[in-house]
């Protein structure tokens, strides 16, 4: 099987849920642009939309929306990867990614984070053009929010 997202350049849209720890349930929806320079770096723009009514919680979704800015590194073959990631709600974010034959599968850590953050995301590729997104942040042991969105690529 090979992976459309994130292997290749485009553009996707993003329709989901986010569940945050006070267990309330918001529609969301995005966008995301992936670019590659030279062979084996990519770097991938995403942006995600609330409605004006959701609430917020500590430093988390202040705004109406997150923005994402990846840059990483894949190696030609090679299965494993390595990113960094700006978040406009947190900085200074590192991580190592995955590309198994169904999945694309990526944890993180927040550098210099008393509250030990960190997550996991996984794109689960269910048609040449669609994807299942499912990320988690975590601080320490506890779940911080979730988010589950279909991808579509942008035509």
């Amino acid at each position: 099987m090979s992976h459309t997202f994130l292997l290749e350049s485009g553009a996707w849209v993003l329709e989901g849920s986010w569940l945050d720890k006070a267990q309330v349930s918001v529609p969301c929806k995005g966008a995301i642009i992936i670019g590659w320079e030279e062979q084996s770096w990519f770097s991938l723009q995403m942006k995600l939309v609330f409605p004006q009514s959701m609430p917020r919680y500590g430093n988390f979704n202040k705004n109406p929306h997150i923005t994402f800015h990846y840059k990483g590194n894949i190696a030609t073959g090679r299965p494993q990867y390595a990113f960094v990631l700006k978040r406009s709600d947190v900085e200074k974010i590192e991580g190592e990614g995955w590309i198994t034959d169904y999945s694309i599968i990526q944890r993180y850590w927040v550098l210099g984070s008393n509250m030990r953050l960190h997550g996991v995301e996984t794109f689960y590729h269910l048609e040449e053009n669609t994807y299942h997104l499912t990320s988690i942040m975590m601080t320490g042991n506890n779940l911080l929010y979730t988010l589950e969105a279909i991808l579509q690529r942008h035509r």
